[in-house]
């Protein structure tokens, strides 16, 4: 039987909205937080999904060994608690114990990274990069058409 190819999806910019999140803030928490966002405490629960993702996830997991990789902001104490709940109430047994949080991204072994951005090792990941909401890589459409075909 042939091993299924790994597959690692980041979670900001690609699974998670996060502009949702920013968008749910009142003008004072925007200001007091300005330039750092992403260290306002709760922030990661408000956010939704990015369009399309949920269902592309559950079918990737049809194809790959999925995981979700993800970095936390080292100043937001309930990012990653956080981040985990999104996880669970978005994707739940889909994921269940495959989230893996890491400031270094080229540590982990696979085939494909789905992720928005080069940064925390992304761009030195030993797999393919694919570079989400750019170039070929636009939206979910984009990328399931890639990877399945």
């Amino acid at each position: 039987m042939e091993q299924k190819k790994i597959v690692y999806v980041d979670m900001d910019g690609v699974l998670v909205n996060f502009q949702s999140g920013i968008d749910q803030l009142d003008e004072k928490t925007r200001s007091e937080y300005k330039d750092r966002l992403d260290e306002v405490p709760g922030i990661f629960g408000l956010m939704k999904p990015m369009e399309d993702a949920l269902e592309s996830y559950e079918e990737l997991c049809k194809h790959f060994d999925v995981y979700i990789l993800s970095t936390a902001p080292w100043e937001n104490e309930t990012a990653l608690p956080d981040k985990l709940k999104w996880v669970k109430k978005h994707l739940g047994k889909l994921a269940y114990k495959r989230v893996v949080f890491s400031h270094n991204k080229q540590l982990n072994r696979g085939d494909y990274l789905i992720d928005d951005r080069p940064n925390n090792g992304a761009a030195e990941f030993k797999g393919e990069h694919i570079l989400f909401g750019k170039g070929d890589f636009l939206n979910w459409r984009s990328v399931m058409n890639y990877l399945l075909n």
